[in-house]
């Protein structure tokens, strides 16, 4: 009889917690989801998808580097969709650049929060001609000519990034959409844009050593963030395709499947077996 009953508690126990992790990881209902479909194809009818440039359409040896107007105006061009990166000056300017470093892309020390914008244009992008832009300037340039992924770049939980790229948003008439590393940046579209698609990305944080003893890279491994920031899409590392929660909330709860970062056509045809939608680099999809 005791084995009896600690089988059913047992049981109970697995079942609840099973609950509740697919509690934590489901996304946005279908029922409230933001319309996919103007991001996967340029025309409401055929089946001509959209491609996303990763930072534009860029070489970092060439005179058109990463998150460059230079960069930008190729994609638009070439017909490409543009994935950008979103972080703020020391005097609050909206501006796009990725990393959280100026040492990898413009040789100098600090972070871009370190300098105002005036002082940031000083430095060159990859030894080119070209400087950190406005995330305004950058609206201005693309003009709704292709759609947009704005990754907003948070450091803490600081939304401030969110609120003033928003003040921007509001004001362009192109299609785009957002997302974040950052469960808060979601969380603030969520709650202040609910009808702006928005999406979370991840990938698989605990390779890193460091990581492995942090509980909150596991739980963004496993986008255990969901409940609170309701995503429309997963934005993927596509070599980690595999991750339970990814699977789960993707194929079984609906979220679109963003793959990043595809580096070649193999990669790209390999990856449309878990993916929707893609982000590229460092190749041509379509010559």
């Amino acid at each position: 009889m005791n084995c009896k009953k600690a089988l059913i508690t047992g049981t109970t126990i697995a079942a609840e917690i099973t609950g509740l992790y697919l509690a934590a990881v489901f996304p946005r209902g279908k029922k409230d989801r933001a319309d996919r479909t103007p991001f996967l194809y340029k025309t409401s009818s055929g089946n001509d998808r959209w491609l996303y440039a990763h930072r534009g359409l860029h070489d970092n040896e060439s005179e058109a580097p990463e998150n460059s107007m230079a960069a930008f105006q190729r994609a638009v061009v070439a017909g490409y969709g543009i994935e950008l990166d979103v972080q703020l000056t020391k005097d609050k300017v909206p501006v796009v650049f990725h990393d959280s470093t100026l040492k990898r892309v413009c040789g100098v020390t600090g972070s871009v929060s370190d300098y105002t914008f005036e002082e940031l244009q000083n430095f060159s992008l990859c030894m080119s001609e070209e400087r950190i832009p406005r995330f305004a300037d950058v609206l201005r340039l693309i003009n709704g000519q292709v759609p947009l992924i704005v990754e907003y770049k948070l450091e803490s939980f600081d939304t401030e990034v969110c609120v003033l790229g928003n003040d921007l948003l509001d004001q362009y008439q192109g299609l785009y959409c957002i997302e974040s590393f950052h469960p808060a940046a979601v969380h603030w579209y969520k709650k202040h844009r609910p009808d702006i698609m928005r999406g979370q990305l991840s990938m698989n944080f605990t390779v890193d050593p460091q990581n492995r003893r942090k509980p909150v890279y596991w739980l963004m491994t496993y986008l255990m963030f969901d409940f609170w920031t309701k995503p429309d899409f997963i934005a993927y590392d596509h070599h980690a395709a595999n991750n339970l929660s990814f699977q789960i909330t993707t194929k079984l709860f609906g979220a679109l499947p963003v793959a990043w970062t595809i580096k070649s056509k193999e990669q790209l045809q390999e990856a449309k077996k878990n993916f929707q939608l893609f982000i590229f680099d460092s190749f041509r999809p379509v010559e």
